[in-house]
C-alpha cells in the first residue's frame, strides 16, 4: 500500500492506538490472527474407516481361513480392502474442501495508530484499532463506524441478498462484507476467532458425518449378529472339531483346518458384505451420474437422503430468483398534469423520458432492468440536452429532454420530500406496492431546466459534483452540486421486481406434486416476501411469483417450529440454523439451499445442504450437494435419483438378508445336530455372486421414482425371512437325510462329505434363484431376462473346468442325480409354503407379543 494512497485520506481528529497501547493488545493475544485448525485429521479418517465393526468380523474370519492355508475361501476378504478405500478417498476429499474454506482474503489494510494512516497486514489487525474501509476492499475485522463518507457494503457473501447497504456512523459492520463505494473509519471491535467471519469459519469447519438410513440398518444388523456370531463361531468350531473325531484326532490329522473353514462358512453367510459394498458402490454411480448433469455431490451417503427429503427450505434470492431485477410495469398518477397529450401517448412520452433517465454509461441494475423492458416495447434512445447520473448518495437522477422538460427518476421517498405540497397519497401507493414485493421508482416532471439543479450538458457518464478528488463519497457539498426542484410534479412510478428463474415455477409444482413441502426463508423485509407466499390472492402477486403455495418462513422464530413475520437484520443474523434445527423437533428431513455464508450453518445443520454454484466458497465448503451451474431445475432430478437409490437399495438388502438368515439357521441346525457343514465358504462366494451380488448392483441402478416411507429396516426383515426360512429348510433337510439315504459316511470319507457339500450348494443355488425372482418381479420385462442370464451363467459354470475347480463345484450323476433332483423338488415346495406360513406366523407372533405388553 503506497504512501500516496495514506496521504489521500481525510482529515481527522482521532490519532488511534499509540504503539504502547498496540504492543500491550498483541501480548494479550487480541490481534486479527487466525489459527489454522484443520476439520479432522487424516489419521482420524483412516482410523474411521478401517477399524468398523464390519471390517472386524471379515478380517477376523479371513485371518483364521488363511492359518488354514485354504486361500481360495478367503476371497471374501477382498470386499474389506474395496470398501474401506472408498470411505477413506470421499472423506479425505470432504476434508481438503474444509480445511481450504476461509471467509475473509489476507491482504494489507490502512490502520490509524499514533495520529498517521499506516498499512499493516491483515493477522496485525488490534482490538480497538481505528480502520480504514475504502471502496473495494473487504472488512477484515468486525467494528463500529466512527466516520462514513457514503460507505457501502455488499454484504451478500454473509447475507445472501444482492442490495447493497448504506452504513451510518455507529451502526456495526461485519467482517467478510466488501466496500462497493464510498469509505469509512472503523474503530475495531472484534478479532481474530471471535470475529463474525472466523466464528463462522470455524463452526463450518466441524466436521459432520451424513446420517444414512441404510448405513444405520446395515450397522443395527451387524450390531445384532456380532452377539450371535462370536458365540456361534465358537459352538461351530467345537461342533466341526467333534465330526472329525475330537481335538486330539484333528490336530493329529490337520484335519481342524476344515473344521475351521467349515466354522467361517457359517460365519461368513451371516455378514451381509456384499451389501456394504454395494452401497458405497451405489451412491459413487449415483453421484458419477448427478455430474453429468452438472450437479456435484460432496458426500456419498448424502444421495441416500435425497431420497429422505420432506421438506425444502429455500433461500429466495439465488435459489429462487437470479439476484437480478425485472422490470415490470409504469403506473401513471391520477393527480399528475397532463404530458404530452392524454390516454397512451402520454404513457409512451414517460415511458420515453424514463427510458432516457436510465440511459447511462454505465447504469446500475435497476437502470439495466428498466432499459430492457423498455427497450423489447420497442422503445430508442431519445435526444438529451443534459443529464445528471444516478447516484446511491442522492438516489436519484435527472434529464433534459428535447423540449425542455427536466424529468427525475429515484426513490420516492428522497424524491416526494423535497416537492413541495401533500404527497401523502403519493407515498401510502408507494408503500402499498412496495409491500407487494416490488422495487418502487417515482417520475416527476419540471418545466424549468433552468432551476438549481446545475445540469451539465453532454455529461452523460460523468457524476455533476464538482471536482473534490473523493467526489460525493465524502461527503462533498458545493454550489454544483444537484438539487431537486421542489416545483416538480409526480407523474408516474416505476414497478420493478427481482427477476424470477424461470425453471422456478415447474420445480416447486413438481415438489409439491411429490409430498415436499417447500418453504422460502428470507432475510428481505417479510412483507416484501410474504408478499409470495401461500394464500396470496392477489392476482398481480401470482402472476408475477410463480411459488404462490410455497409456504413463506423469515429469519426470525418466535418458539420451536413457530416463525413470525419480522425482519433479520442481515449479516449478523444466521437464525435459519434455528429455523432448521426447528424442523428437526418435528421429524422433518430438511432440505437448505443457500449462496451466502449467512446459509453456510443452516446448510451445515440441515440434513441435506445445496449449495448453488456461484456461492460463497465457504457456503460450498461445507453443502453435501452443489449445483454447480445454480440451475434450480436441477433439484428434481436430485432428488428422483436419491430415491431411485433408495427405492432400489431397499430392494436388494433383502437379497442380502436372506443369505444372513439362513446362514444363522443353518450354524444353529449344524451345532444342535453335530454335522459337518454342509458347504464350503467359497460355495457361498460363487452363489452370492450370481444370486446376489452381480443382480443386485443391476438393479439398483433401475429407474424407480418410489417415494421413500420410513422402516427400512422392518420391511426388509419381513420380506427376508420367508426366504432365509426356506432355504435354511431345504439345506438342512437335505444334509439330515440324503447321507441315509444315498449311504454317504460324511463324517469318515471327504468324498461323501464333497458329494454332500455339492448337492447342498446346488440347492443353494436353486433358492437363491428363487429368491431373486421374487425380489426382480415383475418378470414380464427386462427383469425376467435378468433372473435367466444368471441362472444360466450359474449352470454353465460348473461345465468350466477352472471355475468347477476353483469353487469346488460337482455335477451330480447316477443316483446322486436323482437324490438332488429330488431334494431340488422338495426344496421347491418348502419355499412356497414358507411364503405362505412364515408371515401368518410372525403376524400371530406379534399380536401375541403385543397382548404380552411388548410393543415391537
Amino acid at each position: 500500500m503506497s504512501a500516496t494512497a495514506a496521504a489521500a485520506m481525510p482529515e481527522i481528529d482521532e490519532t488511534g492506538l499509540n504503539a504502547e497501547e498496540v504492543a500491550k493488545r498483541i501480548e494479550a493475544g487480541q490481534t486479527n490472527a487466525m489459527k489454522d485448525s484443520t476439520s479432522r485429521s487424516v489419521k482420524d479418517i483412516v482410523r474411521a474407516n478401517v477399524f468398523t465393526l464390519f471390517n472386524g468380523i471379515i478380517f477376523a474370519a479371513m485371518v483364521l481361513v488363511l492359518i488354514t492355508g485354504s486361500w481360495k475361501d478367503a476371497v471374501f476378504g477382498f470386499v474389506i480392502i474395496i470398501n474401506t478405500g472408498i470411505g477413506i478417498v470421499t472423506e479425505l476429499k470432504a476434508k481438503r474442501t474444509l480445511d481450504r474454506l476461509s471467509i475473509l482474503v489476507a491482504s494489507d489494510v490502512l490502520v490509524r495508530r499514533g495520529g498517521n494512516d499506516v498499512a499493516v497486514s491483515h493477522s496485525d489487525i488490534v482490538m480497538d484499532d481505528l480502520l480504514w474501509i475504502r471502496s473495494g476492499e473487504q472488512v477484515p475485522a468486525d467494528g463500529r463506524i466512527i466516520h462514513t463518507w457514503g460507505l457501502e457494503l455488499d454484504e451478500s457473501m454473509l447475507t445472501g441478498e444482492s442490495r447493497t447497504v448504506r452504513h451510518k456512523v455507529g451502526e456495526q459492520i461485519c467482517s467478510g462484507a466488501t466496500a462497493v463505494s464510498g469509505m469509512a473509519l472503523v474503530r475495531v471491535s472484534a478479532v481474530g476467532a471471535h470475529s463474525y467471519a472466523a466464528t463462522l469459519t470455524a463452526q463450518a469447519k466441524v466436521y459432520k458425518k451424513t446420517v444414512s438410513d441404510l448405513n444405520k440398518g446395515i450397522n443395527t444388523i451387524l450390531k445384532f449378529m456380532t452377539f450371535l456370531v462370536v458365540p456361534l463361531c465358537v459352538l461351530l468350531i467345537w461342533s466341526q472339531i467333534r465330526t472329525v473325531g475330537g481335538w486330539n484326532h484333528a490336530f493329529t490329522t490337520g484335519e481342524w483346518r476344515g473344521a475351521v473353514v467349515s466354522a467361517v462358512a457359517g460365519v461368513v453367510g451371516m455378514i451381509p458384505e456384499g451389501l456394504v459394498l454395494l452401497t458405497s458402490l451405489n451412491f459413487a454411480v449415483a453421484a458419477m451420474r448427478l455430474a453429468r448433469h452438472n450437479t456435484l455431490v460432496q458426500e456419498l451417503e448424502s444421495v441416500e437422503t435425497l431420497a429422505r427429503v420432506d421438506a425444502l427450505n429455500l433461500d429466495k434470492t439465488g435459489t429462487i430468483t437470479d439476484g437480478g431485477i425485472a422490470f415490470d410495469r409504469l403506473i401513471m398518477l391520477e393527480d399528475a398534469a397532463d404530458v404530452g397529450g392524454h390516454g397512451v401517448a402520454a404513457e409512451r412520452t414517460v415511458a420515453q423520458a424514463l427510458y432516457d433517465c436510465c440511459n447511462e454509461e454505465q447504469p446500475n441494475g435497476t437502470g439495466q432492468a428498466v432499459l430492457a423492458g423498455l427497450t423489447a416495447q420497442g422503445f430508442v434512445a431519445g435526444t438529451v440536452r443534459a443529464r445528471i447520473p444516478f447516484s446511491s448518495a442522492r438516489k436519484w437522477s435527472s434529464v433534459v429532454d428535447e423540449r425542455g422538460e427536466r424529468w427525475f427518476m429515484g426513490a420516492p421517498e428522497v424524491i416526494l420530500a423535497a416537492l413541495q405540497g401533500d404527497n401523502a397519497d403519493i407515498l401510502r401507493q408507494v408503500n402499498e406496492y412496495a409491500d407487494d414485493g416490488d422495487r418502487v421508482l417515482l417520475l416527476a416532471r419540471s418545466a424549468d431546466c433552468n432551476s438549481e439543479g446545475s445540469l451539465r450538458h453532454g455529461s452523460a457518464g460523468h457524476d455533476a459534483m464538482g471536482d473534490n478528488p473523493m467526489g460525493e463519497t465524502a461527503g462533498a457539498v458545493s454550489a454544483d452540486t444537484p438539487r431537486l426542484d421542489p416545483q416538480a410534479q409526480p407523474v408516474a412510478l416505476v414497478l420493478c421486481s427481482e427477476r424470477i428463474r424461470d425453471d422456478a415455477e415447474r420445480t416447486l409444482a413438481w415438489f409439491r406434486e411429490q409430498g415436499v413441502r417447500c418453504r422460502v426463508i428470507s432475510g428481505d423485509n417479510p412483507v416484501t416476501v410474504g408478499a409470495s407466499h401461500a394464500g396470496s390472492d392477489s392476482p398481480a402477486t401470482v402472476s408475477r411469483w410463480p411459488w404462490t403455495r410455497v409456504n413463506c418462513l423469515t429469519t426470525s422464530m418466535s418458539s420451536p417450529g413457530c416463525w413470525s413475520m419480522s425482519t433479520c437484520s442481515g449479516a449478523c443474523c444466521p437464525i435459519r440454523k434455528a429455523i432448521v434445527q426447528a424442523l428437526h423437533t418435528q421429524h422433518h428431513v430438511v432440505a437448505m439451499t443457500g449462496d451466502g455464508v449467512n446459509d453456510a450453518l443452516a446448510l451445515k445443520e440441515a440434513d441435506l445442504g445445496i449449495a448453488m454454484g456461484n456461492a460463497a466458497p465457504a457456503t460450498k465448503a461445507v453443502a453435501q450437494v452443489v449445483l454447480v451451474d445454480s440451475r434450480f431445475s436441477h433439484l428434481p432430478d436430485v432428488v428422483a435419483r436419491g430415491r431411485q437409490v433408495m427405492a432400489n437399495m431397499e430392494r436388494v438388502a433383502s437379497l442380502f438378508l436372506v443369505k444372513t438368515v439362513y446362514s444363522a439357521l443353518i450354524s444353529l441346525g449344524v451345532v444342535l445336530t453335530q454335522i459337518p457343514y454342509p458347504y464350503l465358504p467359497r460355495h457361498i462366494t460363487y452363489i452370492g455372486a450370481l444370486t446376489i451380488g452381480m443382480p443386485a448392483f443391476i438393479l439398483a441402478l433401475a429407474p424407480n421414482t418410489r417415494r421413500y416411507v420410513p422402516g427400512f429396516l422392518k420391511r426388509v426383515v419381513k420380506f427376508a425371512l420367508p426366504g432365509g426360512v426356506a432355504t435354511a429348510l431345504s439345506v438342512l433337510l437335505a444334509a439330515w437325510f440324503l447321507p441315509g439315504v444315498m449311504g454317504w459316511n460324511i463324517t469318515g470319507n471327504d468324498g461323501d462329505l464333497s458329494s454332500l457339500r455339492a448337492t447342498s450348494a446346488i440347492i443353494l443355488f436353486l433358492m437363491g434363484v428363487f429368491v431373486l425372482a421374487r425380489v426382480a418381479s415383475p418378470l414380464n420385462s427386462w427383469r425376467g431376462g435378468l433372473v435367466a442370464f444368471f441362472a444360466a451363467a450359474g449352470v454353465i459354470g460348473t461345465f468350466i473346468p477352472f471355475v468347477a475347480r476353483f469353487f469346488a463345484l460337482i455335477l451330480p450323476t447316477g443316483a446322486t442325480l436323482t437324490a438332488t433332483l429330488i431334494a431340488l423338488a422338495g426344496a421347491a415346495v418348502i419355499f412356497v409354503l414358507c411364503l405362505w406360513l412364515v408371515p401368518k406366523a410372525g403376524s400371530i407372533l406379534a399380536r401375541f407379543l403385543r397382548r404380552s405388553g411388548i410393543n415391537i
